[in-house]
This record gives C-alpha cells, structure tokens and sequence, in this order.
C-alpha cells in the first residue's frame, strides 16, 4: 500500500511534465525501414566530427577514466576565462549547456515565480521551468519566428526571476542584433536574470560581435555549447559566463564531477584548434546558403536562418516527412513547438546535402 501511494504522489508531482524528445537516431530509422543506410540532419551537429586536437586529446586521457575528474574543472573554466578575458569564477560549466539552463533555471525560480521566454523558443526553458516548479511565460513571436523583446519586457512583473532569449533562435533560426539586445535589457529590473543562450554563436560571430562584454546586465548570463560548431555533441560540455556571485549561487546546486574528464581535456584542446572551428563553419555557410537557395527556389523555404539549421515549410510536411525517411534521411519535424508546417534540416555535409535535395526533389514531383 505503501508503494501505491508513493506513486501516486509521484504522478501527482509530475503532471505535465514530459522528457526531452531529441531527434530520431540513425540506428532506429534503420529498424523501422529495412534500411542499411540513414543521413541524420535532425540535430544541428558537426557533420565534419571534432577537432583532431581533440580527439588525440581523449586519446590520450582515456588510460586515467578509472580516475574521478577535477570535480571544479578547474583546468578547463581557466581555459575558457582566458579565452573570453573574465575571471575563473565567472565560468559555470555543465553537462552540455542543457545542464546549465536547467541549474540557472531551479536556481533562481520556483513556486509562484515566472519564466519569460519566447513561444518558439528552445522547448527546454520550458521543461527546466515546469520541472522546477514556476510557471513559463511563453510570448508569442512578432513575426511568428522572430522573439518579440517589446512584448517579452511588458510580460516582465513581480513574479518575474528569469528570461530566456535564445540568440540566434532554435528552432527558428533568427538573430536579435546586441543594440536590440541591450534595449530590451535596459528596461528590465535589476534583479531578473536574463539567459541568453548562444548555442550557435560561433555560426554569427562575425555579425554580433563580443556579446560578452558587449552586453551590460547585473543579472545577465551568456551560455555556450561545444556540441555544434566544435563538433563534441557526444561529449556533453557546455559552460556560461556570468557575474561571479550568481555563478557561486548555481554552483551549490551543481552535481559534482558534472564535466567528465574526456569532455573537459576535449574541450580545452578544441578551444586551442581556432582555425580549425572557422573552416567547418565557413563550410557549414557555404552548405546552409546551398540548402537555403534550393529550398527557396522550389517554394518550401521556411525563413532565413543564422545557424547550421535551415526551414523548411509546406502545408504537408508531415507527409514530406515519411517520405523522406522512407528515402533514408531524418529531418526533425517541428509541430512540438506548434509548427506543425515546418520541419527543420540540419546542415550536413556536401554529400549529405546532396542527398537530402536528391530525396525531396523527387518526393515534390509527387506532392
């Protein structure tokens, strides 16, 4: 009996809330069709792998994983210190940057607290807020893809301990400007936290600047990732800069050892690896507008985007979707954020792309 209400009250607390749903995996599409081969462009990764830096850096850490690591990575946030000039303490690192927004999220918001972010926005600001206990403010777009700051900052009460902007935005690729930023984060009180999560900055380096020490705000956190342009999605390494006594506050609710040890020695020898990172992202420019181009020309683009992601949009894309994976390639289908028209093509390889136009080409002779 016991057991019984102990799960009760478990389902009770959980009401509403539901896992994270990433993009289908190759080996499971290969199941479902009788496939002996897949292109995987649902999950905005590196198609071109990790920096060899990199990986003879794992190499050479992999006889000592029988040892914990430095539970602080302590190495690594005076790697990333140095490498955006701000003091060790200003570094939060985390099992991906998911684990970050999640422990900036439960630390500063819970019970009867609100969390702004966009509609449109990366679903995790609103399971991170759910799970901890506040309730999401999601404010619909301008534009239905672009994040309305005006109305995000008259969203803002009392009640208010945390925005999320996604800068540029997944799932819908757009790009807020730091002068449009800095605006919006004038009006705001002093003591809200404000994440701006730039997963896929190095992608818009160029057009946006230093946002770090560009973007004036006490409560302000920027959050990075190496799972996309550094290419160690596998990894799980990703960090936030902020002011160092709100890093202090997330680090008591931080697990230890959260960074293992092959992720950390990864990341330092990939920060080292410059002008590898700029190659695959010139690259990845080279495919995005190729896709972009193509998509546009056959009427389905669904937008500009700023990331290694391009939109496509058509009013059965549900349909476009099994067919495309009936042909091998696993796009990620985006009615989860309510846009059930769109579905979002990660750019891969030249090859990979190629296939992916050679599939939908033939599957828009038939719709």
């Amino acid at each position: 009996m016991m057991g019984i209400d102990w799960m009760a009250r478990a389902v009770a607390q959980t009401a509403g809330l539901y896992p994270y749903v990433p993009g289908k995996p190759i080996e499971q599409l290969l199941r479902e069709k009788g496939l002996s081969h897949a292109v995987k462009l649902a999950s905005n990764e590196n198609p071109y792998g990790p920096s060899p830096k990199a990986i003879v850096a794992m190499q050479k850490a992999a006889s000592e994983v029988h040892r914990y690591p430095d539970g602080d990575a302590n190495a690594l946030k005076l790697k990333l210190a140095e490498f955006h000039t701000v003091k060790k303490e200003q570094v939060l690192v985390g099992n991906g940057s998911n684990e970050v927004l999640e422990l900036l999220i439960r630390s500063f918001a819970g019970s009867g607290d609100e969390v702004i972010y966009a509609q449109r926005a990366f679903i995790v600001y609103a399971l991170a807020t759910q799970a901890a206990g506040a309730t999401g403010i999601a404010v619909p777009e301008s534009d239905g893809l672009t994040h309305d700051l005006d109305a995000m900052a008259i969203a803002v009460t009392d009640k208010t301990k945390v925005v999320c902007i996604a800068n540029p935005n997944n799932p819908t690729g757009t790009l807020l400007g730091n002068d449009a930023m800095q605006l919006f984060l004038d009006q705001l009180p002093r003591n809200v936290v404000v994440i701006i999560d730039e997963a896929y900055y190095d992608f818009v380096a160029h057009q946006l600047g230093d946002s770090v020490h560009t973007l004036k705000h006490p409560g302000l956190v920027i959050s990075r990732t190496f799972s996309k342009a550094y290419g160690l999605a596998g990894c799980r390494v990703g960090y936030a800069v902020a002011d160092a006594e709100l890093v202090a506050v997330v680090n008591r609710f931080r697990e230890p050892f959260n960074v293992n040890l092959l992720a950390q020695v990864a990341a330092m020898a990939a920060l080292d690896d410059h002008d590898w990172v700029k190659d695959k992202v010139a690259k990845t420019a080279i495919e995005r507008d190729k896709l972009e181009a193509e998509l546009d020309a056959m009427g389905v683009l669904g937008g500009r985007c700023f990331a290694n992601f391009v939109l496509l949009r058509h009013s059965r894309s549900a349909d476009i979707l099994r067919r495309l994976e009936d042909q091998g390639i696993i796009p990620r289908p985006l009615a989860g954020y309510g846009m059930p028209e769109y579905l979002r093509i990660s750019v891969g390889s030249a090859e990979e792309n190629a296939a992916f136009l050679a599939a939908l080409n033939h599957i828009a002779g038939e719709i």
